[in-house]
């Protein structure tokens, strides 16, 4: 099970790794002018997003899934911490998704929203790394 645990940590980091990068090449994409940087934003957003965040999505969820099913259902289910670490990890999942929506809307060259709000829209998951962290590492209630 610790292979798992590792395997888990290991998707975990590298998901989180593009959920903070994407959304910055959303700022320097909603700024872009020329033909040439926009074209490549969409290149490099689509492969981050398809090459990187999702396979780590993927096995980030299928190593959790295991484990919840394994022993962390049995042995926390009755803790808060595991209902409160599991709802924003949904959240994240969502956010997740939305990040592959504007991926499209970007290539479609359909986005609307400013730099400003992608700096904002960049800032999310780190509240979120940081409170799952704490979650399953001090499991506090």
């Amino acid at each position: 099970m610790l292979w798992v645990k590792a395997i888990h940590v290991f998707g975990f980091v590298s998901w989180m790794a593009g959920m903070f990068y994407l959304p910055r090449l959303f700022v320097y994409h909603s700024m872009a002018e020329d033909a040439i940087s926009i074209e490549r934003f969409k290149v490099m957003e689509r492969k981050l997003y398809n090459g990187i965040m999702m396979p780590s999505f993927i096995l980030t969820t299928i190593m959790g899934l295991w484990m919840l099913q394994s022993y962390a259902w049995e042995v926390y289910s009755s803790m808060y911490w595991l209902k409160t670490k599991l709802f924003l990890v949904a959240i994240l999942i969502a956010y997740h998704f939305y990040c592959g929506h504007l991926v499209g809307v970007f290539a479609a060259d359909k986005n609307d929203k400013s730099h400003v709000f992608f700096r904002w829209f960049n800032e999310f998951p780190v509240v979120f790394l940081i409170s799952i962290i704490i979650l399953a590492v001090v499991k506090p209630f």
